[in-house]
């Protein structure tokens, strides 16, 4: 394999990791700070916005010893686009959870991002990265698997607060 290749990959897609990690961290910020009746998912989120801040420090370390740089358009289109997903949720009645599901669905897709990197950043010979990177993917499971744990419990906290509050039970 060419090495120059895998290198080049590698950090192709450590800025896209950045790029991630910067539309995680809108799109997690706009739903801890409407989330008002939810205290174990707000406090779970806002736990993982301080995880996906150092995540993206990580990343950027990361770029910057292989003598490379995120990407600022990249970056900016990211958060666009997480600031876009946040005004939408607005309008649901069911915002609290389709914002749950949105994020379960995020955590998978940078979990696959993170295996991609762990493989690329073994066959790259860089062993640091390849730490960096698997330490990232293990956050990202533990926050996929507590979603996935706790979604039935905030479905029944949505329906109960519904048949009671109405439209407030959305946040």
């Amino acid at each position: 394999m060419d090495n120059k290749v895998i290198n080049e990959y590698l950090d192709q897609w450590l800025r896209d990791a950045h790029a991630m990690e910067e539309q995680a961290e809108t799109m997690l910020t706009s739903q801890a700070g409407r989330i008002e009746n939810y205290p174990e998912l707000k406090a779970k989120v806002e736990q993982h916005i301080r995880e996906t801040q150092s995540q993206g420090q990580r990343i950027r370390t990361c770029l910057e010893r292989r003598g490379s740089s995120t990407s600022g358009a990249k970056d900016m289109a990211a958060k666009f686009t997480a600031m876009m997903q946040g005004l939408s949720g607005t309008v649901m009645a069911d915002e609290v959870l389709k914002g749950a599901m949105a994020s379960y669905t995020f955590e998978h897709f940078e979990i696959s991002a993170y295996r991609e990197l762990a493989a690329a950043a073994e066959l790259a010979g860089d062993a640091e990265t390849k730490q960096v990177v698997d330490a990232i993917l293990r956050e990202e499971q533990a926050m996929a698997d507590w979603l996935y744990e706790h979604l039935p419990q905030v479905t029944r906290q949505f329906l109960e607060r519904s048949a009671t509050e109405g439209s407030s039970a959305k946040r």
